[in-house]
């Protein structure tokens, strides 16, 4: 397969954007496959500094496809945050942008977990996570019953969802915080609904679509998010990111 992968093999931070900048107009596509908000690239063009969690960092070659696969946890609002910031700034995103339905959303609920679990001591020691939610995702989406994927957001029966999950949500939380009270499912549903409404045009079957990228002889570059030494198989655990 004519694929170039770009991983850190510390602890992050090893300029894996600017790595990937610079190979970028050598391939065809830049995918993004695991992590989440919790990883920042930084990319310099000029005098122009660009932060990105989320989109990767191919997205600044407006000839490059840039593709977020099923393996990532997609926080909506920080997303969308990104997208509009590198619009505003002449950066052609909407033809540039592929996410995948499969991938799973970042919610309110996985935030108040975050901070529940990075209050408990692990082996002495606090667990040091970004409080992002994106542990309590990735642990949802393997125990599959309170999961929600890209693509349902765009489902008629997303409130339903909703409102399955945060019940069973608020009999755990509650037994641990006092106040569960932003877990409101009227609210959350009005938000997410409209965050979805806004991505619907990015999100998509990125599986085919590489799949076909590679029938077509396309080359790609996989950039890789954190490290090899917060790899949750191979890292310094427990003291690592929760993907590989």
């Amino acid at each position: 397969m004519p694929g170039t992968c770009v991983i850190g093999l510390q602890w992050g931070d090893e300029a894996k954007g600017k790595v990937v900048d610079l190979m970028t107009s050598r391939f065809d596509v830049v995918v993004r496959y695991q992590g989440g908000a919790n990883a920042g690239h930084t990319v310099v063009v000029g005098d122009q500094v660009y932060k990105l969690h989320h989109i990767p960092s191919g997205i600044l070659n407006a000839g490059v496809m840039n593709v977020i696969t099923p393996g990532v946890v997609l926080n909506p609002p920080t997303i969308l945050q990104e997208i509009d910031g590198l619009i505003a700034r002449g950066v052609p995103v909407e033809k540039n942008l592929m996410i995948s339905d499969r991938a799973h959303a970042v919610m309110p609920w996985h935030m108040l977990e975050d901070r529940v679990l990075n209050s408990s001591d692990v082996q002495g020691e606090n667990i040091g996570t970004t409080l992002r939610g994106i542990g309590p995702c990735y642990r949802d989406k393997v125990g599959r019953t309170h999961a929600i994927r890209m693509g349902d957001l765009l489902r008629s029966d997303l409130r339903d969802q909703i409102e399955r999950i945060v019940e069973a949500k608020r009999a755990w939380l509650s037994a641990v915080l006092a106040d569960t009270d932003e877990l409101e499912v009227d609210e959350i549903y009005k938000k997410y609904h409209g965050y979805a409404e806004r991505l619907r045009p990015y999100v998509g079957d990125t599986t085919n679509y590489l799949l076909d990228a590679v029938e077509a002889g396309k080359k790609l570059l996989f950039e890789g998010a954190q490290g090899a030494l917060l790899d949750i198989d191979h890292g310094t655990y427990p003291f690592v990111t929760s993907s590989n």
